[in-house]
Formats: C-alpha cells, structure tokens, sequence
C-alpha cells in the first residue's frame, strides 16, 4: 500500500501522511493495533480527547492503525518554543489524566479500576484549535490510577536527569507542577512507584541513558511525596 511521506518516528511506530486528513500509524514489528483502537473508540464516545479513528487502509496489516492528522504542536514542542510556560504543562497534564481517570472502564468490574495511558507526557499531547489531545495509546491497559500518575511523573523525572537532555530545568518545573496537581487527586503511593519502576526498567526500548538515571528518578519522585 502506499504510505505517503514519512512524518514522524517514535520508538516502536512510524507515522505517515495519507492525506490532509488522516495519516497512517504502523508498528515496526507489526504489533496487533486492534487494543488501542478498541480503547480509542470507548474514549472518543465519552468525550476524551484522542485522534479521530479512521477507515482502514486498503493492504492495512494488524499493526497500521489510520487516525485523524492533526494540526498544531505537541506540548514538548510548545514548550520548547515557549509558547506554552511549563507549570501550565504539568497542570494540562494532570487534568488530562483526571478526566481520563473521571471514566468507568471498559472491561473491569472493579470500581477502583480504571483505563491508563501509561506513557501521557509532553510528546504525547497535541495541542490543536479543539485542545489539548492524547495520542499513542500503545502502552494502555486497566488499573489503579495511581500507576497512571506515577509512570507520567517517573518519565518526566527521568528525562530530567538525562544528562544532555536539553530542557531539563523546564522538565524539574514541569514535573513539579504535575506533582503538586496530582495530589489532590490520591497522588502516588509507593507500591504505585514501584509498578512504574519495575514497568519502566521491562521496556525494551528504554534508553542506556534513561536506565541509568530511573533509580534516582524514583527517589525524586518518592520524595517530593514525602
């Protein structure tokens, strides 16, 4: 099939233009993208802000998923420009996960338990003329919130212990804001941390300078709930 232009790469998944309107997300080892698109759908009928999910592409395979194109930043690129001031971003941050946490879930009985993105942070969000709008739902699954805030605060702390990393004191302020936001809303426990953790240290393409620094992000994070 014929992808178009390439318009991004993440770790695990290229994006391409299809037209003005969608573009085409595919797995590079052909992950089955039918659970995030399942979630999307449930999301996108309550209202939460995800992509528009697309008609399948003719030659589509399990890991090429067609979602809405959108126009507009992501919160990693506003605040690099400055456009957007950083404790704004940790506060977007968590209320996207507030009202994210606000839905029942889709499959579990359990009224503790509820959809997670497990990987929301700044290069995840989109900011289009609508708002805000989540993007790679990848790593989603259903659980106790708390994981959720905790894998948000754990990558930011990371990235802000990333030597080179070029934004770090805005990532401290960033995290900071999402910390101080999140508290209200049960914030982290540590069996909460030690799930990111153990989640964080599984992911195969987490960096060498990014494993190096997890122990130490986790401590950051553990004490500013101390």
């Amino acid at each position: 099939m014929d992808t178009g232009h390439l318009l991004g790469s993440g770790r695990s998944a290229d994006v391409y233009a299809l037209d003005d309107s969608w573009v085409l997300r595919r797995y590079r080892d052909e992950a089955d993208a039918t659970p995030e698109l399942v979630v999307m759908s449930y999301l996108s009928a309550f209202g939460f802000p995800v992509p528009r999910i697309g008609p399948p592409a003719d030659g589509a395979g399990p890991g090429d998923l067609v979602l809405q194109r959108l126009a507009g930043p992501t919160m990693a690129q506003a605040l690099m420009a400055g456009s957007l001031d950083a404790r704004q971003g940790g506060e977007m941050l968590a209320t996207l996960l507030r009202e994210l946490h606000a839905l029942p879930p889709r499959l579990s009985p359990d009224p503790e338990v509820r959809i997670l993105h497990l990987d929301l942070h700044p290069e995840n969000v989109m900011l289009t003329e609508r708002g805000p709008v989540v993007i790679d739902w990848s790593n989603t699954t259903e659980g106790p919130p708390g994981a959720d805030r905790a894998m948000s605060a754990l990558i930011l702390a990371q990235l802000s212990l990333t030597p080179g990393f070029p934004a770090a004191e805005g990532v401290r302020i960033l995290l900071t804001a999402l910390l101080t936001a999140m508290a209200g809303d049960g914030g982290i426990t540590p069996d909460d941390l030690a799930g990111a953790v153990a989640r964080r240290s599984a992911d195969p393409y987490l960096s060498v300078a990014e494993r190096a620094v997890l122990g130490t992000a986790a401590a950051l994070v553990a004490a500013h709930g101390s």
